[in-house]
């Protein structure tokens, strides 16, 4: 009768995964954050993994955590292969759906700036489907499986959008603003990933009055925008993500000056896509700042 040994166990993947993240990262808390779990579930993948392996691969401190030499001799093995899997995967995903184009945008971006484009997009490329999740900060694109990334930069990619910043209001509060001296008495609104932009204006529009803007601080763009609209305050607005607003009359600058920002909108991509690649013919539509191409 034959004999089958026993083979020996694998390392769970997800433990692996953990583990990489955490050495390539410097931590459990921006591991989790990449991964989409909780600290305390990379904490537990990786003591699975060093008890499977009777080995640690972290020593921990009230500091944080730093890598053992065995886990900072394997590590550069790990990431080359996650970052090979990354690869392989965003092959797979575009190949067996190759009609289907992954966006990953910074949310107010995704809501003002690339939202109102996609109806003239679609009309031009009606086979193309277009998929757009919002997060606050870019993906790692060795591993996420997204197309293209639309996201504020200095020099990634290529720029689709250059923006500035000024205060807007509502028409009908527009009468109270005479000068930025004004603003020391009215409402001005701000965005908590944007909380120096009154600052930097105030800076270059009028650095010799001593102005302390005062009002709500909110952590959606489009809530402030929308209360901005709805008649409560000022707010220090972006150019790029508010066109449509001015455009319209919703809301109006009431000071001429613009402060360019160094960061413009730009938009990169893992791979390099073929020009007729549904990928490529919506990165060609994006960065033609709304002109339809040949499509």
């Amino acid at each position: 009768m034959p004999v089958s040994p026993p083979r020996p166990k694998q390392l769970p993947m997800t433990a692996l995964r953990a583990f990489e993240t955490a050495a390539r990262l410097g931590g459990f808390a921006a591991a989790a954050q990449e991964l989409g779990i909780s600290p305390g579930a990379v904490s537990a993948h990786v003591k699975t993994l060093e008890d499977s392996l009777r080995a640690p691969l972290f020593l921990r401190s009230a500091k944080g955590v730093t890598l053992t030499a065995l886990g900072a001799r394997v590590l550069p093995d790990f990431t080359s292969a996650f970052d090979q899997m990354g690869q392989a995967m965003q092959l797979l995903h575009s190949e067996a759906a190759p009609q289907v184009v992954h966006i990953a945008a910074l949310p107010a971006v995704a809501q003002f700036w690339l939202s109102p484009r996609l109806p003239a997009l679609r009309a031009a490329a009606p086979d193309i489907e277009i998929s757009i999740t919002a997060m606050e900060m870019p993906p790692n694109l060795k591993r996420a499986p997204y197309d293209l990334c639309l996201f504020y930069d200095a020099a990634l990619g290529e720029e689709v959008a250059q923006d500035g910043i000024t205060p807007v209001c509502a028409p009908s509060f527009a009468d109270q603003l005479r000068s930025p001296a004004d603003l020391q008495h009215v409402p001005c609104l701000s965005d908590s990933s944007w909380s120096k932009d009154w600052d930097h204006w105030l800076q270059a529009a009028c650095p010799d009055t001593a102005i302390t803007p005062r009002g709500p601080e909110f952590s959606l763009y489009a809530l402030a925008v929308e209360e901005t609209v709805n008649g409560a305050g000022v707010l220090i607005g972006h150019t790029a993500l508010i066109e449509r607003q001015l455009n319209s009359g919703a809301l109006v600058a009431p000071f001429e000056t613009v402060v360019s920002l160094p960061l413009s909108l730009r938009l990169w991509s893992p791979r390099r896509h073929r020009r007729g690649s549904p990928a490529g013919q919506v990165a060609r539509w994006l960065t033609g700042a709304g002109r339809v191409p040949d499509l």
